[in-house]
């Protein structure tokens, strides 16, 4: 009878710290999304106030290239197409060109 007292208390003890180390993972995850999106947002605003400053630097309103926000900001092409197809979408810029070296993207 000891003996199986013990063993359910060994389960509920392996159960107890089975869930506390899952439940770690999960808020683990949770902040890493956040981080992720926090960065993601202060990346656009970056972007934008960039595209802010190159337009009120020039006259000629030409706009800037995906490949100088890039360098600016330190990230992938594929991530400044994102924050940029963000951007336009929320009507704060736009994209001046359909594809390719082209492209431009400027303040609306």
């Amino acid at each position: 009878m000891a003996k199986i007292i013990l063993i359910i208390i060994g389960i509920a003890i392996v159960v107890i710290l089975l869930m506390k180390k899952t439940r770690e993972s999960a808020v683990g995850i949770c902040q890493t999304a956040l981080d992720q999106t926090i960065r993601k947002n202060a990346n656009k605003e970056k972007a934008l106030a960039f595209i802010q400053d190159k337009a009120h630097s020039t006259s000629s309103g030409q706009g800037v290239s995906n490949e100088e926000i890039r360098e600016y900001l330190g990230v992938s092409r594929r991530s400044v197409i994102r924050y940029l197809d963000e951007l336009e979408k929320e009507g704060k810029i736009e994209q001046v060109g359909d594809i390719g070296r082209g492209v431009v993207y400027r303040l609306k």
